[in-house]
């Protein structure tokens, strides 16, 4: 679970115990109809993302999703996708000083030095940065530590291919377990301070709802197969529905194997789709691309806050970062076995 986010999925599991059914048909608006044509993608295409790559240290060939839209979109370049992957390599004991519209450093400082200062002598600090740097007296300073000691992606990596391989039997994209286990626990078996837990991060109530046993005596959350089919079906059977539902609505169209629908998916998993829609409709966006991800990293609405802006720079950052780790990056597209 990530320190700094809020996880909202018991929002989620609260209304589908209240009785929402993933499936449910809502009406749509006739021009949304005509549409339904250009919007849904067979479920075989993911399939086309999955690459074969050698495990040096398992000495045998395992499945990993390799996204090629995300260099051909230029993610690589983007300041905030650039700057939490500098997170990702920042020990714990330094942070780094930026701006919070776009997450540009300014400043890296020691903790423990910036833990020596009180209130005022840090608002003078903030006060001098915004004056170096040409900021408005408005301008937010964030301060994030250093995570590299979450963001093991040496300890992640074996766990991939079986995420992989788990997601696709249950016809779920694979894209979905790569991203959700980079960056949920990607260090350890952990629980977080709401309570989710295992590999996936799934809160109680989901996991219940997917089959899965969490009593006193037996936590299922931390059986990794287990926990994959109740993630996978959690993408299936509601955050790709709802996801849908979301933009059928707002008459957009899209293909399921776009990077932007892939990480609106993303978001509708941690923030939960009635904040992922009401941030939607405060937008207000007339068509399907990147620059609705982009719109949302400065969009709040209901419980979508900075956490959730966050959620899909911290997946596009971890896989960068993972397939920098395996050589792939900036490659046209990885030849498969």
């Amino acid at each position: 679970m990530l320190p700094y986010k809020s996880y909202l999925v018991a929002s989620l599991s609260t209304l589908l115990i209240a009785g929402v059914v993933p499936n449910e048909k809502k009406p749509v608006t006739e021009k949304a109809k005509n549409l339904l044509t250009e919007k849904i993608t067979t479920s075989t295409d993911y399939r086309e993302d999955v690459i074969t790559v050698f495990n040096d240290e398992a000495q045998q060939h395992q499945s990993y999703v390799y996204d090629k839209e995300i260099y051909q979109l230029g993610c690589d370049t983007l300041p905030q996708v650039k700057f939490w992957r500098s997170i990702m390599h920042l020990p714990k004991d330094s942070a780094l000083m930026c701006y919070s519209n776009k997450r540009c450093v300014i400043n890296k400082v020691h903790l423990k030095s910036w833990n020596t200062l009180n209130d005022a002598q840090k608002l003078v600090y903030r006060d001098s940065l915004r004056y170096v740097n040409c900021l408005t007296d408005s301008e937010r300073i964030l301060l994030v530590e250093g995570k590299s000691f979450f963001y093991d992606f040496d300890k992640a990596y074996p766990n991939l291919h079986r995420g992989i391989d788990d997601f696709m039997a249950n016809d779920v994209d694979p894209w979905y377990a790569q991203a959700i286990l980079l960056i949920e626990s990607p260090n350890r078996l952990q629980k977080s301070t709401v309570g989710a837990y295992g590999p996936f991060q799934l809160m109680k109530p989901v996991a219940r709802l997917f089959g899965l046993k969490v009593n006193k005596q037996i936590d299922e959350r931390a059986d990794f197969d287990r926990a994959a089919y109740a993630s996978s079906s959690l993408i299936k059977k509601i955050c790709i529905p709802k996801t849908r539902e979301i933009l059928d609505t707002l008459c957009i169209s899209y293909n399921e194997t776009d990077l932007w629908f892939r990480l609106l998916v993303m978001h509708v998993y941690h923030a939960g789709a009635g904040n992922v829609k009401a941030a939607l409709e405060t937008i207000k966006p007339t068509q399907g691309d990147f620059t609705v991800i982009q719109t949302l990293w400065h969009t709040q609405a209901k419980a979508f806050k900075t956490a959730s802006q966050n959620y899909s720079q911290l997946a596009l950052a971890a896989m960068l970062e993972m397939n920098a780790k395996l050589k792939l990056e900036g490659l046209p597209k990885p030849i498969k076995d």
